[in-house]
């Protein structure tokens, strides 16, 4: 007998690491999904800016379809196709020449530290171990990436840590400075912090970091895993700032709803792995790289791009319509479709009350901290969906001042 499916049925049989909503989404389309009660909600979450192109896109049905039928699986005793193609679509796009896949963010930030680290070894001095990284940061839920992620909440309890991680505050030069030196072997960073409240790099910080990178031999590591992908009105963010770095991980939006992930670098970086140094079973999947293939087509293109700041734009315009009345914001963060909306003081500690309430009034929405509204949805989201999800999100917040 099959068990009924409920929310109560989740507290009894998965690891207890998440609090999911009361209700389970069964269907998706473009940016409503449906629970199992039949109630339509307006997605602004996109599945923590995974689904870029919306639910169930059918270039991306039709994709996956055409794969599932050909090869599924081969592991990386061989090669594939699609993996290929996926491959040369991200080269020809990115400063990259080489490209390692994996299944999560994650995955390929662990596979980035491993790469910093082994040229380093390589090619200078196995004391050249070094990784700055900052407070506030997010780079996965791997031992390793917890611990260069600035989040010791992440990362405390596990024993001891891996060993010459320094932490400082993001956008501080000076702070970088003080730290950098010749057993420094990497620099990583989020061009926009994600988790940690949508904080966006200054181009002076982020020019002043390459170059410190370039003076002491150190690699610059850009965390792309969630403003890539079109997310903050361009490909990959690094290409609004002038600044290229050596690695960049890419995510989420890759597989458009598929797991995929990608390290990117250069020919230089590359040269000292070979065969056996690193791996994964699962990376490079046909079927997650035949639907990458395609979800990379529609993202990179003009009308979705140059789609991203028309959007953002009418979600700051709704955001200041509901805190005319109920003076809830103080300011907005982060680029593009990577959006936050930071609360006042007086609600602050409250982002989480908000994302619940939301979810009451048939919105979902995501925070990013205790004091930041999250949001992003598809990268073509209507106007019209983004106007009735605002009016939903209006009666959320009434309900929280009010409560």
């Amino acid at each position: 007998m099959q068990p009924e499916i409920t929310r109560e049925l989740f507290d009894k049989v998965i690891l207890p690491v998440y609090s999911p909503a009361k209700f389970i989404p069964v269907k998706g389309k473009g940016s409503r999904v449906w629970d199992q009660d039949g109630n339509e909600y307006i997605d602004f979450a996109g599945g923590i800016a995974v689904n870029a192109l919306g639910h169930c896109h059918p270039r991306l049905i039709n994709a996956l379809h055409q794969q599932s039928e050909q090869l599924w699986h081969v592991s990386n005793v061989f090669t594939n196709e699609p993996a290929l193609r996926l491959a040369k679509k991200i080269i020809d796009n990115t400063f990259a020449d080489r490209v390692f896949f994996a299944n999560s963010g994650a995955e390929a930030n662990e596979a980035a530290f491993k790469l910093a680290r082994y040229y380093a070894a390589e090619k200078y001095s196995p004391y050249k171990t070094k990784i700055i990284a900052f407070y506030q940061s997010f780079h996965g839920r791997t031992f390793f990436t917890v611990s260069v992620g600035g989040q010791a909440k992440y990362s405390d309890g596990f024993g001891p840590k891996p060993a010459d991680i320094i932490h400082v505050p993001f956008n501080d030069l000076n702070a970088v400075k003080a730290v950098m030196d010749d057993h420094t072997c990497a620099v990583v960073l989020e061009p926009v912090q994600g988790e940690g409240g949508l904080t966006s790099a200054t181009p002076e910080f982020l020019k002043g970091v390459r170059a410190l990178c370039d003076q002491y031999n150190a690699l610059l590591v850009f965390d792309e895993v969630q403003c890539g992908m079109g997310r903050t009105g361009s490909l990959y963010t690094y290409q609004q700032y002038d600044v290229v770095p050596d690695i960049l991980t890419s995510a989420k939006a890759l597989g458009g709803g598929f797991p995929i992930s990608a390290m990117l670098t250069t020919n230089e970086i590359a040269s000292v792995m070979h065969p056996g140094v690193h791996g994964t079973t699962y990376g490079g999947n046909p079927l997650a790289c035949a639907v990458g293939c395609e979800a990379f087509d529609i993202i990179n293109t003009p009308e979705v791009i140059q789609g991203v700041e028309k959007r953002r734009a009418i979600f700051i315009e709704q955001l200041e319509s509901i805190n005319d009345k109920f003076k809830v914001f103080r300011e907005y963060r982060g680029k593009g479709l990577l959006l936050g909306a930071e609360l006042q003081p007086k609600f602050h500690s409250k982002a989480r009350e908000f994302l619940n309430v939301a979810s009451e009034c048939k919105v979902m929405i995501l925070n990013a901290g205790p004091n930041v509204l999250r949001f992003t949805p598809s990268l073509i989201i209507s106007e019209d969906e983004i106007k009735e999800g605002m009016n939903r999100l209006s009666t959320a917040v009434e309900k929280v001042v009010n409560s």
